[in-house]
């Protein structure tokens, strides 16, 4: 069995507006990453994908405060620990980040050496400017990148090498866990296509020892992935090998996420696209029972009046619904059955 690099345990973090409101915008979300593995979250906007990776690192500034949970990266509880400590000792070897929008991440003042030597010197401040320098180079070669980046202002750089140079300084130190949100959003194919490259061969060469990556484009995780995990207003509603739940999903928002994509991959061609109606609930004030239930075409008079739990139906997979596995099923096949008609 492989080493698990990162374990979650119902892990809820909110957001305190300035009205003294909470929104719950990661609630019990548990997950399991190994050794050699790449997990995909998906879900729409809002859903708090992004919120679940900035709590992922145990470093939280308001209006996002940590309430419960454990996080435990290589055997290792961050949950709780100083932020000092976190700064010093666990963001960029342990787990590391690579922003929504990484493009505009980078200070247009400074050039790119400069940004490795503040990730290196805030965890040993005595390594010189000349060993940093190799070390940079050392590694910007090995991924693909020209030694002559390093001296080189971010305005200097394309969208694309802008996107590889921030992978390649949040990979620097060898992260056990490497989060990407939305990597190669804003980008052309061609880049895409590159980053994707990139962050595939940082894991072959255990360079990062394991990797999550986030998007709201599931056909995207399925080529990147190893499994895919669904979130909705801060729930998890499905998960399973990248196989499963892009191809036989079991959730209806999951379902309706795959019904909705513009571009099919291969082997989904010819399927009628659909949409999803309405918007997510208000984590303000979320609904009692399933938070999809307002937009759910199958929905009952039971799934609005309990909160529902994750089904764990073994393999690794789960989906958050009352309907059993083989109803879901049935549902889906007359509804296949009647359009076909």
């Amino acid at each position: 069995m492989s080493k698990v690099m990162l374990e979650v345990r119902e892990l809820t973090t909110k957001y305190i507006t300035r009205f003294g409101e909470d929104v719950y915008a990661v609630d019990h979300v548990s997950l399991k990453v190994e050794e050699g593995k790449s997990l995909g979250i998906a879900g729409e906007s809002g859903c708090g994908k992004s919120t679940l990776a900035l709590s992922l690192m145990g470093y939280y500034f308001p209006p996002l405060h940590y309430m419960s949970g454990d996080i435990i990266i290589d055997g290792k509880n961050i949950s709780g620990m100083n932020p000092d400590d976190i700064r010093k000792s666990v963001l960029g070897t342990e787990i590391s980040y690579i922003p929504q929008s990484a493009m505009n991440a980078l200070n247009p003042t400074q050039k790119i050496i400069h940004f490795i030597e503040d990730v290196i010197h805030a965890h040993d401040e005595y390594v010189p400017p000349a060993e940093v320098y190799d070390l940079a180079k050392g590694f910007f070669e090995s991924v693909g990148l020209s030694a002559d980046v390093l001296q080189k202002y971010s305005v200097e750089l394309s969208g694309g090498m802008k996107q590889r140079t921030v992978i390649a300084v949040s990979s620097i130190l060898f992260p056990k866990v490497l989060i990407a949100d939305e990597p190669s959003s804003a980008l052309d194919v061609t880049s895409q296509k590159m980053v994707i490259k990139m962050l595939k061969y940082l894991m072959e060469k255990k360079l990062i020892k394991s990797m999550i990556f986030i998007t709201h484009e599931l056909p995207l995780l399925y080529n990147v992935t190893d499994d895919i995990m669904v979130m909705y207003a801060g729930q998890i509603v499905e998960k399973g090998t990248a196989d499963e739940v892009v191809f036989d999903p079991l959730h209806p928002y999951a379902k309706g996420l795959m019904g909705s994509i513009i571009v099919p991959e291969d082997g989904l061609r010819g399927v009628e696209l659909t949409s999803i109606p309405g918007v997510p609930p208000n984590l303000k004030k979320p609904p009692t029972g399933c938070r999809f239930a307002e937009r759910c075409k199958y929905v009952r008079p039971e799934c609005q009046s309990s909160s529902v739990p994750l089904r764990d139906i073994g393999g690794g997979r789960a989906y958050r619904c009352i309907l059993s596995e083989k109803e879901l099923r049935e549902t889906y096949a007359k509804e296949t059955k009647k359009n076909v008609r």
